[in-house]
Formats: structure tokens, C-alpha cells, sequence
């Protein structure tokens, strides 16, 4: 009887650490990616507030483009076209070329939901493809900084039109919010 004991035990034993080690397998993982390369990083940041400020200018009705939440602010349309005129202030930089000379000066050229949209989409695919040109060693580059007599980096001065763009989104956001509609990133997933 204590051989059956035993051995149930030595059995019971054996099955707890089989378990025990196939539950520490089951837990191991692929490895982790390996970080994006500098100029990757301010791609994705570059090409993901373009999205969803494309997606925005695609998707707001013609009919409130000109809507503001009040009198004193820019419409719905102007501040797209801010924001994406804004981006030719790391772009042109990064092509060689010479700074825009005006801040907004597509606001009174471009009038249509149609013309707004392919120019804010036109904006950030220029944009990615500057990044894409420039790569790693490229975005260390300095140029002077088109918002104060400094030298800044390409990636820095990319990273600070994102972040421009990504204040225009929010405020976007509540141009939605307040015209009664509900923005495109929070609606629900199908």
C-alpha cells in the first residue's frame, strides 16, 4: 500500500511540475519589436495625425465648413487650412526650400469640402515623403527654426508641427462636438 502511495505521489508530483512548466511556456512570448528608427518614429507620429485630420476634413458636412463655434474664431474650413498650410513650415525646410512667406494662404483660395480635403491629404503626403527622403541621418539636420532665431533639427521641428496639428485636431474635435455631431475617432468601431 505505501508503495501505491508512493508511487500516486511520485506520479502527482511529476504531473504539478509538467503543469507548472508548460504554464511558464505558454507565458513566454515573442520577443519584443525592436524600437522604430528615428526617422520611422516621426513618420508614424507624422502620417497618424494626418489621418485622422484628413479623415476629419473628409467627413465634416459642406454645409457647416464655415461653422464657428463663435463669431471671433476661424471656421471649421479655416482652421484646416491653417494646420495644413502650417506643415510647409517643416516641409519646405526639409526639401530645400525657402520657408512660406504667409502662414494661411490657401483661407481664401481653397473654398470646397472637396478642395479642403485632397489639399490636407496633398499636405501630410508631402510631409511623409519629406521624412522618408530625409531618414535617420536627414532629420538631424538643423535648419532655423521658422518660430524663433534658433537652430532646431528636422525631427525636432517635425515633432513641433505635429504636435501643432494635433492641437488643431482637438480643437476640431469640439467644433464637432458643438455643431452636435460626434468626431470620427470617437465613434464606435464596426
Amino acid at each position: 500500500m505505501k508503495k501505491w502511495v508512493r508511487l500516486w505521489g511520485v506520479v502527482l508530483a511529476m504531473g504539478v511540475a509538467t503543469l507548472c512548466m508548460s504554464a511558464q511556456e505558454a507565458a513566454k512570448k515573442d520577443p519584443p519589436k525592436p524600437a522604430s528608427s528615428p526617422s520611422q518614429a516621426v513618420l508614424e507620429q507624422w502620417n497618424d495625425v494626418g489621418r485622422r485630420l484628413t479623415t476629419m476634413a473628409e467627413d465634416f458636412p459642406e454645409d457647416k465648413y464655415e461653422f464657428k463655434p463663435k463669431p471671433e474664431q476661424r471656421s471649421f474650413r479655416e482652421q484646416l487650412l491653417h494646420m495644413a498650410d502650417s506643415t510647409y513650415f517643416f516641409t519646405n525646410p526639409a526639401m530645400g526650400k525657402p520657408m512660406p512667406a504667409e502662414e494661411d494662404w490657401s483661407k481664401n483660395k481653397l473654398k470646397t469640402k472637396a478642395e479642403v480635403a485632397a489639399y490636407v491629404k496633398k499636405c501630410f503626403a508631402d510631409g511623409a515623403a519629406a521624412i522618408k527622403a530625409k531618414g535617420d541621418a536627414g532629420m538631424s539636420e538643423t535648419v532655423v527654426d521658422p518660430y524663433g532665431n534658433r537652430q532646431v533639427r528636422l525631427g525636432d521641428l517635425a515633432y513641433e508641427l505635429i504636435e501643432h496639428s494635433g492641437e488643431h485636431y482637438g480643437q476640431l474635435a469640439v467644433y464637432y462636438r458643438v455643431a452636435g455631431l460626434v468626431p470620427p475617432e470617437s465613434r464606435p468601431k464596426k
